[in-house]
């Protein structure tokens, strides 16, 4: 599959766990941290700004909350249920789309967070999408969810 121009996802639908929504970009927090979207009752999710545009060859990288506070479920609530073959749409700026396929779902620890198979380098067009998971830790989670998927035709 040829990579794709450089173009700023706008919309992000996944059909088989209903979601479709807008995408904010999204850069480091104070700490160095990725930062996540914000905490509202518009929940969205958020491209990671110094991750591939998706299409680009490397892993595009989105992310999206499981819950958002008071406001109840996040955008990426059913994440952990996407299975390979399921198709994920990142509409772009430009007006034209990349489609990707579920390759695999890991849920893992937030301390064992595995950030070279997640941001590192992979040769060809990819996405993540990543959200919490697991049981409640805290103020937030114990575990990282993350989807794996290869651009398609």
């Amino acid at each position: 599959m040829r990579p794709l121009t450089r173009s700023v996802p706008v919309r992000l639908s996944i059909p088989a766990i209903r979601v479709d929504t807008p995408v904010m970009r999204l850069g480091l927090a104070p700490d160095g941290s990725v930062e996540v979207p914000p905490v509202e009752a518009d929940d969205r999710a958020g491209w990671y700004r110094h991750s591939p545009t998706p299409g680009q060859v490397g892993p595009s990288v989105i992310l999206g909350h499981v819950t958002v506070g008071a406001y109840g479920d996040g955008v990426f609530r059913r994440l952990a249920r996407l299975r390979q073959s399921d198709r994920i749409v990142a509409h772009l700026e430009n007006g034209t789309s990349a489609s990707f396929a579920v390759t695999g779902v890991r849920t893992v620890a937030q301390a064992d967070f595995p950030t070279d198979d997640v941001y590192g380098d992979v040769g060809r067009p990819e996405l993540r999408l990543i959200t919490c998971g697991g049981p409640r830790s805290g103020d937030g989670y114990r575990d990282s969810v993350i989807v794996f998927a290869a651009l398609v035709p």
